[in-house]
């Protein structure tokens, strides 16, 4: 499994940015959590409340609103709207409906400098941004808070503009007097908020000596040591990154933001992970410190140990979809089928529950639809893929076609399952070449090999460079024992794709397997593992070779790491041999009866069990 999981950064919870007027981004609202708690900013967002809470909290709300509303009210200009200046308001409105920016925002731009009137220039600002004009919109931000000094809204639409403009230094006094204005309680969320804005500016060094200046009289606070940590971490400062990250820890010593500060600031893992565990030894209700150990610990492929994390996590919160997934990756990693399909499952139900969360089920439902797949449940498998929603990623979309297609040929039709990949018209060379290899399983799987293979002749003509199709060529050139152009085409894909263990684990089995050139099998092979060192697959391949070279007892020791990592039917069965010539024959039928078990055509089982003279 790749890397998927990162530790959770500050920035990723405290990310604010300016918005177009009249809305809010999620940074914006976490931000607003962050307020309630200088230690952790989901605290507020994760604390449950009470039915009357909630209402008496409407309540105030709306109290709020209109308080803010009636103070907007008394500090606008009172203009009188004349016979002409509501003409050209309505000849400037249709003027913009009909796709025309430029003059209906110069006449709300020129209404507002002539009756002061910060409305209009809110509207000439929202003309420019649909129309993309970043320095039109500027201008007129600028007039909308000239106007309207005290206006929230204008304030952090300006400082967003400038602070992404070639000049930022106009946004300085605004963040000290801003930061001058805040209660104590309330300068830290500020603080972050700066930081996390001058960090998208063009100009880095002069956002970064201005960021210096702004915090410098609130020098020794938590929140300064946080955002001079995460500034630092930005323009790749890692020791000053750390210092002030220490600096934080020193003063909050069960800060959650500080240990995982501390956390992103240390490259080495190895130092990591015992952190973040004895951190959770004296908090243990620290879940976004749990989550960070959990993907440290995916990272340095600890599943077992990671699964216990997330286990916790969701505990305390058992319709967590984000945990729900990472399970069922752990799960399907660590080779339980069972459990993974349980995970799964759960996860496509609460995003099923939970329409305004916008993650896609797609993966999940591909992998659910394998796990039916490989019990035999053809069906159920198809049933996952009905739920695949039309609006997915294309790519994912394409693989639950190719899926489809695989099991309705499994099922015995074909025919359909030919149709329905000729129906498919992707545009990119890739995709397409997909789709050809897909049709070509779909032969091979029926036992028409040599159709299989002039049709995958044909494909590697039209895409003599994709690495992928070669791969799949070679392999069944050799099922139908044209080992000659195996090699040939493992060796292209070594060419086009260095980095592609596949290539040198397949041609240095197939060496292994013919038991001929063992010395460069071995070599082969063990780059193919240097480059992939957890793969059981090629574990066995190792094994194999070994084998061959007449070293049982490391022969036994690859194969049975490589089981233990995935039951895999083939591998037991050369596991098995190499028990029967240690002498173990009933371990040796184990594991034979087991591989039958899971797979009882299986080609390397009946053939092994023949040159042994060996019956279950």
């Amino acid at each position: 499994m790749k890397n998927a999981f990162v530790i959770v950064t500050l920035s990723s919870i405290l990310a604010a940015c300016a918005v177009a007027p009249g809305q809010q981004t999620a940074q914006q609202a976490a931000a607003g959590a962050a307020s309630a708690s200088s230690d952790t900013p989901l605290a507020a967002a994760e604390a449950g409340s009470s039915d009357a809470d909630t209402a008496q909290a409407e309540a105030d709300e709306e109290e709020l609103e209109a308080k803010a509303r009636a103070e907007v009210e008394a500090r606008l200009p009172k203009v009188q709207l004349t016979s002409s200046m509501l003409n050209q308001l309505l000849k400037a409105e249709f003027a913009f409906r009909k796709g025309d920016w430029q003059g209906p925002y110069l006449t709300m731009l020129s209404l507002a400098q002539q009756t002061r009137d910060p409305r209009l220039a809110r509207r000439a600002a929202e003309m420019a941004v649909a129309a993309r004009q970043a320095d039109d919109t500027l201008a007129a931000v600028r007039l909308w808070r000239e106007l309207d000094p005290q206006s929230d809204e204008a304030t952090q639409y300006f400082v967003g503009m400038v602070v992404t403009s070639d000049n930022i230094a106009d946004v300085e006094p605004v963040f000290v007097e801003r930061l001058k204005e805040a209660p104590p309680d309330k300068r830290g969320v500020l603080l972050f908020q700066i930081q996390q804005l001058l960090g998208r500016a063009k100009d880095k060094e002069a956002a970064n000596a201005m960021l210096e200046r702004v915090i410098a009289p609130y020098d020794n606070t938590f929140e300064a040591h946080i955002v001079r940590a995460q500034a630092a971490l930005g323009r790749g400062d890692r020791e000053a990154a750390q210092r002030a990250a220490q600096a934080a820890l020193g003063l909050k010593p069960d800060s959650e933001i500080a240990v995982l500060m501390m956390a992103q600031v240390i490259e080495d893992e190895a130092k990591t992970a015992p952190m973040l565990e004895a951190f959770l030894k004296a908090h243990p209700e620290a879940r976004e410190v749990r989550a960070a150990h959990a993907r440290v610990l995916v990272n340095q492929k600890q599943y077992g140990q990671a699964r216990a994390q997330f286990e916790t996590l969701l505990k305390g919160r058992p319709d967590d979809a984000g945990n729900l997934y990472a399970l069922g990756v752990l799960a399907t990693q660590m080779n339980d089928p069972k459990a993974a399909e349980g995970y799964f499952t759960r996860f496509v139900e609460v995003l099923g529950r939970n329409p305004e969360d916008e993650r896609d089920p797609t993966r999940a439902l591909l992998i659910l639809a394998q796990i039916a797949d490989e019990r035999g449940d053809v069906p159920a498998a198809l049933a996952w893929l009905d739920k695949v929603p039309a609006g997915t990623d294309p790519q994912l979309l394409l693989s639950a076609q190719l899926r489809r297609a695989q099991l309705m040929a499994k099922q015995g039709d074909l025919a359909g399952g030919r149709k329905l990949l000729a129906g498919l018209k992707p545009l990119e060379p890739a995709q397409q070449a997909q789709v050809a290899v897909a049709e070509v399983q779909l032969l091979r799987d029926a036992g028409r090999l040599l159709e299989a293979y002039s049709l995958m002749e044909a494909a590697a003509k039209r895409f003599p460079k994709n690495p992928d199709l070669l791969y799949d060529f070679a392999l069944l050139a050799e099922k139908i024992g044209r080992v000659e152009v195996m090699e040939k085409l493992l060796r292209e894909v070594m060419a086009l794709a260095p980095d592609n263990h596949h290539a040198y684990n397949a041609l240095g089995y197939s060496l292994a397997d013919r038991n001929v050139r063992l010395q460069e099998a071995h070599a082969l092979i063990a780059k193919a593992l240097e480059m992939a060192p957890g793969d059981p697959f090629i574990m066995d391949s190792m094994g194999w070779v070994q084998y061959r070279l007449g070293k049982l007892d490391e022969a036994e020791k690859y194969l049975r790491n490589a089981y233990a990592l995935r039951r895999d039917p083939e591998i037991a069965v050369h596991l098995g041999e190499v028990l029967f010539q240690k002498g173990q024959q009933a371990a040796a039928q184990e594991l034979w009866r087991e591989a039958r078990a899971k797979d009882p055509q299986n080609d390397t089982l009946r053939s092994t069990l023949a040159r042994l003279r060996q019956s279950l």
